[in-house]
């Protein structure tokens, strides 16, 4: 008599013997693995760790009213002492002595505590990078979305007629003239509500000619947020910002705002590029097919696969960004005092620098470090993200 054996039974005597199977590795162990055989990266990114904590410790014990490191601290019997030198403790008084118990980096023109004062510095370096990089990586994703995405749409005469309009006023408005300000911001208000209305009811009638004119397409969006671009890139940007810093009341805020306003170039440029080919995906295409609204598509589908370039351009942006703001304070435009800058502990030790020199090496060996391992770790993120880069490690 034959036997019939269930196919679940034979499946289970073939795997019998054989190890189980590893489990699928997720893509962040995927990256994580790649990251450890790139050397490089992963001492960029311990050193970025590194950095990310002795800023946050430099907030904690360099501020408040009684800090445990206090960066303020004036010594002038203790002017330039070299580094690991002890304190002279007979003309100190207990409040003024280093809570170290020696001047681990040496102490300035005026006695100051040159420690503390680097580890106020690195949490106004790591604010003004991240705050900056931050506002640029928005601005550069919701100009470069729109580009690539709705590139292809025109702009009509009247789009911009009323855009001027609107300008205008406000610009009136900011200058102190309330009456004809207002009268412009109404104005493009009533031509924005009566357009809407006209375009809601689709009424097809004669138009007379300069209504004809009015609305004549006049540029593409993509073609005005790309020359906007070019205009942008055209400038110097490290002038730029000092020019608009010099014009501005000094401010870590100010400081923040302006490096960001003013480098976003680049990641609008990513993200227009990854969302012209985005765009034409099946993906998109089925989406579109179920009727989504654009801003979900863009945001739920389009933006998560576009965010690779703008990581790497982002932590590559942050080393930019810190490179600045020192540059800044060295020539005395960046955070202005009581902070403590690397900037600006750097532009103090140019007067000494053959009788103190630690007061330059110091800060600039800190800004090298921390800017190399920022572009390290942004070259090696690069390459992880990119699939045909990763057989490389």
């Amino acid at each position: 008599m034959m036997k019939i054996v269930n196919s679940s039974q034979i499946h289970n005597e073939t795997t019998a013997g054989l190890p189980p199977a590893a489990p699928r590795k997720t893509r962040f162990q995927e990256s994580w693995e790649l990251l450890k055989k790139n050397k490089l990266a992963f001492l960029g990114l311990l050193i970025f760790v590194l950095f990310f904590f002795t800023a946050l410790a430099g907030i904690i014990l360099t501020s408040g009213t009684n800090p445990y490191f206090d960066p303020s601290t004036v010594r002038l019997q203790e002017k330039l002492r070299p580094p690991l030198s002890d304190p002279n403790l007979k003309t100190l008084r207990p409040e003024e002595t280093p809570k170290l118990g020696l001047y681990l980096f040496g102490t300035d023109d005026l006695g100051r505590d040159v420690f503390a004062r680097m580890l106020q510095g690195a949490w106004v370096s790591l604010t003004v990078g991240f705050v900056a990089v931050g506002i640029a990586v928005l601005i550069g994703i919701f100009l470069g979305g729109i580009a690539g995405y709705f590139g292809q749409n025109h702009i009509c005469l009247h789009h911009i007629l009323v855009t001027l309009i609107l300008f205008i006023g406000v610009v009136l408005l900011s200058i102190g003239n309330m009456y004809l300000g207002l009268t412009c911001l109404i104005t493009g208000i009533v031509c924005i509500l009566y357009y809407l209305l006209m375009k809601k009811r689709s009424v097809k009638k004669a138009q007379s000619i300069w209504l004809q004119m009015l609305h004549k397409k006049a540029i593409s969006v993509d073609t005005l947020i790309m020359r906007v671009v070019d205009i942008m890139l055209c400038f110097p940007s490290f002038f730029l910002i000092l020019t608009v810093v010099a014009l501005l009341p000094a401010s870590i805020y100010n400081i923040m705002i302006v490096i960001g306003l003013t480098s976003w170039m680049g990641t609008t440029r990513f993200v227009r590029a990854e969302f012209l080919s985005l765009r034409e995906q099946d993906f998109v295409t089925a989406v579109k097919a179920l009727g989504i609204s654009n801003l979900r598509i863009i945001f739920r589908h389009m933006v998560p696969n576009a965010i690779a370039p703008v990581l790497v351009s982002a932590t590559i942006g942050i080393a930019t960004a810190i490179l600045t703001e020192a540059g800044l304070s060295f020539l005395g435009f960046g955070v202005p005092p009581p902070y403590a800058t690397w900037g600006n502990i750097l532009s103090d030790g140019k007067r000494f620098i053959f009788d103190a020199p630690w007061l330059t090496f110091v800060p600039g060996f800190a800004i090298l470090i921390v800017v190399l391992s920022f572009n390290l770790f942004g070259e090696g993120l690069r390459d992880i993200l990119n699939p045909k880069l990763r057989e490389r490690y």
